[in-house]
């Protein structure tokens, strides 16, 4: 007979396969809300007055450069697939010299054997990485021993909690006790030797909702907006039953839009390290991002579809989106990613 923790982790890892399978075969985007950034436009500049090959799309984040704003969000791990797509994607983050996140690491943790799905560090010597857990986990028995594990797996720079409770309403057996998180977050963030990420799944963070998190100790935000991929519609998916089915549907559009929680969390915290991620599929969107006040910006579904054609498709969608974030700032008349932001050449459609 199967031991309780032999079934949890089996469970966490076909739940793993389901999400990637999902994710790229089903129609799992939102529909009726969008990541907002539609709603803003540049102001083309016919006279940039820059060279074009002067331009620097350079950003610094947690104190390490990066050659363009960009992070491969958080996706996977802990299966044999996950294992080669995380290896590409760690691959294309040192070509590039990007960020990179992985996903959730508490399978590694309840099944060991599939920690190297995770351990890429060594295709990657260069990168920032971020290890991640659920925020939720803090409730279940997981405390500062397995955040230093998860995070020495990985020989991470930063530790992404992510906080998802809306996925984990719907999910099948999902962790639903949110209760006295804050603090938990505020005990480990004190104890931990690399900082502390919050990020959502895609539903957003709001203002109000990150500052209580940057009071607790928490040193940089990935708001995670609506507008991409649903997890509700992810998790209905896999629903054991007509409820969850239900639920999955009724909050397939539920969440704060990527552009409405960049201005919301900036407006509350000016210097606080900014990831705009959440239904971003262009190098436009990553510039508006930008000018909005973001410091980077992450992207999971092209990165993920990319990975699994080939690291052609992935060197490819990395040229597209520099390219397109060069022409951003040189039909804009802008050499950097810091004159973007402070240009005024993004304006808000009326």
């Amino acid at each position: 007979m199967n031991s309780p923790a032999t079934s949890n982790s089996a469970q966490t890892q076909s739940r793993k396969a389901d999400h990637i399978r999902i994710c790229l075969e089903e129609d799992v985007q939102f529909r009726a809300t969008t990541n907002g950034l539609e709603r803003y436009r540049f102001t083309h500049s016919c006279l940039p007055e820059i060279d074009r090959d002067d331009i620097d799309l350079s950003a610094t984040f947690l104190g390490k450069k990066l050659n363009a704003p960009l992070l491969i969000s958080s996706m996977t791990g802990g299966t044999e697939q996950a294992g080669i797509i995380n290896q590409r994607l760690a691959g294309l983050a040192q070509d590039y010299k990007l960020a990179m996140g992985v996903g959730s690491q508490r399978v590694a943790l309840e099944k060991p054997q599939v920690a190297d799905t995770f351990a890429i560090r060594k295709y990657a010597p260069d990168v920032l990485l971020f290890a991640n857990v659920g925020a939720v986990q803090l409730n279940y028995k997981y405390g500062l021993d397995e955040c230093l594990r998860i995070i020495d797996m990985l020989e991470a720079d930063a530790l992404i909690l992510h906080i998802n409770p809306l996925q984990e309403c719907i999910q099948p057996r999902g962790d639903v006790n949110f209760r006295g998180l804050l603090d938990k977050i505020n005990q480990l963030c004190t104890k931990l030797p690399v900082p502390v990420i919050a990020k959502e799944v895609g539903n957003g963070i709001s203002g109000a909702i990150a500052e209580k998190l940057i009071a607790a100790g928490v040193q940089a935000i990935d708001v995670a907006g609506a507008g991409g991929t649903s997890w509700a519609k992810v998790e209905g998916e896999r629903a054991e039953s007509a409820m969850q089915r239900r639920l999955g549907q009724t909050f397939a559009d539920w969440g704060i839009p990527t552009a409405e929680c960049i201005t919301s969390v900036r407006a509350i915290a000016p210097h606080i390290p900014l990831i705009a991620s959440g239904g971003l599929r262009d190098g436009l969107d990553i510039a508006k991002a930008i000018a909005l006040g973001a410091d980077i910006a992450g992207l999971a579904m092209p990165f993920l579809q990319a990975a699994v054609d080939s690291e052609a498709a992935l060197q490819d969608l990395a040229e597209v989106l520099i390219a397109e974030i060069t022409t951003v700032l040189f039909c804009t008349g802008n050499a950097t990613l810091h004159q973007l932001k402070h240009s005024g050449s993004l304006q808000r459609l009326q």
